[in-house]
């Protein structure tokens, strides 16, 4: 247990530089560019439940662009740097894994619900793990890509929040095998700076 407590203390020590890094970087790009608009910028939150009894949250920063729009005012794109921690079994026998992921998302809005703008997502991006053995499988590479299908409603005052369902899917794509890919059920709420 003191050990499961330790490695969870040096994975938070290691994401909170991590994220320190990104809203430092954020911060000095975003003022030091034309477009230093912080409301660009979200923070989301979120549970994710994976195969068995895997269970963890992700965290994340998004820097949503208005660059599709001037194509189709249905059209979104968004950046997300997140950091994921995972937890699998019971204390005699447990596992957990730490990751980074960074991701581009494409959001197309297709419905409303009283007013509130429904949107499909997807995105293909990159992920670290910290270990390639967890909750009884061995994914090969400590990188992998980061797969998701999500539905996002967007509301509150101007359609500042979200909450999302999403599936998401870790795999190296088969560059090396074994690949059995990690499978995600999410649901996380995002909030605009």
């Amino acid at each position: 247990m003191k050990s499961n407590l330790l490695q969870f203390f040096k994975h938070f020590i290691v994401a909170l530089t991590f994220f320190a890094g990104v809203l430092a970087s954020t911060y000095s790009f975003a003022t030091a560019s034309l477009d230093s608009d912080i409301s660009k910028y979200a923070v989301s939150a979120g549970y994710i439940h994976g195969e068995g009894d895997v269970r963890g949250i992700k965290i994340a920063l998004q820097y949503h662009s208005d660059y599709l729009q001037q194509y189709n005012s249905n059209l979104n794109l968004y950046f997300e740097t997140s950091v994921n921690f995972w937890e699998y079994g019971v204390e005699n026998n447990y596992d957990s894994n730490f990751v980074l992921a960074l991701s581009p998302v494409f959001e197309y809005q297709f419905s409303e619900y009283k007013s509130n703008p429904i949107f499909v997502e997807f995105g293909i991006g990159v992920s670290l793990l910290d270990d390639t053995r967890f909750a009884g499988k061995n994914v090969s590479t400590h990188y992998q890509f980061e797969d998701r299908l999500g539905i996002v409603m967007k509301f509150g005052k101007n359609k500042r929040d979200s909450i999302a369902l999403r599936y998401l899917h870790y795999s190296n794509a088969g560059f090396k095998r074994p690949n059995p890919g990690l499978d995600f059920i999410s649901l996380a709420y995002t909030a605009f700076l």
